[in-house]
């Protein structure tokens, strides 16, 4: 039986993580930043970390006597909290720098780095329904400032420790994962959870209006944390080093994702457009012919299926009341 460390296990992606890898049968080591009461998702019978993996030392600890690090963690959230906490976002890196220090010093088999799809540049980004991202898409360099250069340099550094010091890296670029379990209000939820919990709240309340950061035309693709889990698990399984969009290339709206999700609750609102909130770039969406050709991977939820589970379960908490508890920072 392998031993696995989920870095950021307390989080969305991290949480559903450490549910696949206990389901089949490893031993999983958990840490995150957030005092256990604020995880998503506990799992008991593991050893759960409550600790800065900023700190190189705290690093050691968790990964001592690890087979395979998956590293989750870092601080971000939806476009409202990345375009107003760029600092916080890039201070990140030091999670990336001190694991991979520590995965050398702990003899770790292989280390896995979540990226984003925010390392892409921004000049590709610019209308609406674009082509879809490849990987190379990346150079020359202009994402997302704050998080989107914390993520395209902790990329590097993967390459760099791979190549210097022969550590065995996979690194991949999520685009816009969403599901239940995840945080739906509070300022750092993404966009799926985000509309949903508008909604809802216009459904019980009987308003006839939704609020939409601005114009409703910015396009992205949205993946499914189901998709989001196989497409990681071909990837960490696989011989290859090789950087990987791991998203959906069905493309739409906000505008067009708000009338899902109204087909869903089975109502129709007016749409009260704020341009001055955060919006991103003006497009976005994942090409996979890479993924596809060299791993054998696709994405297969489609995103009216995921809204449909990603909703129910908002609607359960919002209606019972069972918001997740909000955790602040402070550095």
């Amino acid at each position: 039986m392998s031993k696995y460390l989920v870095c950021g296990a307390g989080g969305f992606i991290g949480g559903h993580l450490v549910k696949r890898l206990m389901e089949q049968d490893h031993e999983v080591v958990c840490a995150d930043f957030k005092p256990l009461e604020y995880w998503y998702q506990i799992f008991e019978k593991n050893k759960n970390y409550s600790l800065d993996l900023k700190e190189y030392e705290n690093c050691l600890l968790v990964s001592k006597g690890i087979d395979y690090v998956y590293n989750m963690a870092c601080n971000m959230g939806g476009m409202g909290f990345i375009e107003n906490n760029k600092a916080e976002c890039m201070l990140s890196v030091l999670i990336n720098t001190n694991m991979l220090r520590s995965c050398l010093k702990n003899n770790i088999k292989k280390y896995f780095f979540s990226s984003s799809a925010c390392v892409y540049n921004a000049q590709k980004q610019k209308n609406t329904f674009v082509p879809g991202l490849k990987e190379d898409d990346a150079y020359p360099a202009e994402p997302e400032d704050g998080y989107g250069w914390e993520k395209l340099f902790s990329e590097r550094m993967c390459r760099h420790f791979s190549e210097d010091f022969g550590l065995d890296t996979r690194v991949v670029r999520y685009h816009n994962v969403y599901g239940p379990l995840g945080t739906y209000d509070g300022g750092r939820e993404k966009a799926p959870a985000a509309i949903c919990r508008k909604i809802i709240n216009a459904k019980l309340n009987n308003i006839d209006a939704v609020d939409v950061w601005g114009d409703g035309k910015q396009t992205r693709s949205f993946l499914y944390i189901s998709d989001c889990l196989d497409g990681t698990e071909k990837i960490f399984s696989s011989s290859s080093q090789n950087v990987y969009n791991v998203g959906s290339s069905e493309q739409v709206s906000i505008n067009q994702m708000i009338e899902i999700i109204e087909s869903i609750a089975k109502v129709n609102l007016k749409k009260n457009y704020q341009l001055d909130k955060p919006k991103g770039v003006r497009g976005r969406s994942s090409d996979n012919s890479k993924i596809n050709s060299e791993i054998n991977w696709l994405p297969s939820v489609q995103l009216k299926s995921g809204l449909e589970l990603t909703y129910k379960w908002i609607y359960d908490q919002v209606k019972s009341g069972s918001h997740l508890k909000k955790f602040t920072r402070n550095y």
